[in-house]
């Protein structure tokens, strides 16, 4: 049997809740001023669990990223402009802002050691794969940083053909799961 402190934390595998959040994000950018979607039509157009997205978007309600609209017609809209709403803004509503790595310091129980009088290297010196573990995570932060709504909005303008967009903002504008 393992012991706690071996178990799995976390995996630097994303859930699936953040492509979730950036896939209906991105339908919102083209919606009127003053016009929310329902998670009904969001995760019918999706073909994804209706509780699993309510989920997600809590989470982002409590980022900030999106608003939602009480009342019959309500639901939910962007909270900020795409130019301001980032891939790690998501990943980090979504997953929480917990490091990727979690270092225990095992290098100060090697059995050589005299655990009571532990040598500089191995107290005052940063652990070194930490160190490098921990720039990886922030080089991959920037990269997400630097990745906004805005920015796969223009992405999938020049990739998704007009009449497919058209079609899409047509189908969440009339309801269409109501």
């Amino acid at each position: 049997m393992k012991s706690k402190q071996y178990e799995k934390v976390n995996s630097l595998q994303f859930s699936v809740g953040v492509e979730y959040a950036l896939h209906c994000l991105l339908y919102m950018v083209d919606f009127p001023a003053g016009k929310s979607v329902g998670i009904k039509d969001l995760a019918a157009y999706q073909g994804i669990s209706e509780t699993y997205l309510s989920k997600v978007y809590t989470k982002l309600t409590k980022a900030g990223i999106v608003k939602s609209i009480p009342g019959v017609k309500g639901g939910y809209k962007l909270a900020r402009t795409p130019e301001t709403i980032t891939f790690w803004d998501v990943v980090e509503a979504i997953e929480g802002a917990s490091h990727f790595f979690r270092c225990v310091e095992i290098r100060q129980k090697e059995i050589l050691l005299d655990k009571e009088n532990l040598p500089d290297s191995h107290k005052k010196c940063p652990c070194l794969i930490k160190v490098v573990m921990l720039e990886a995570e922030e080089e991959m932060r920037q990269y997400l940083r630097a990745k906004t709504l805005a920015w796969l909005h223009a992405e999938v303008q020049t990739k998704v053909p007009a009449e497919q967009r058209a079609a899409t903002l047509d189908w969440f504008l009339r309801g269409q799961s109501r």
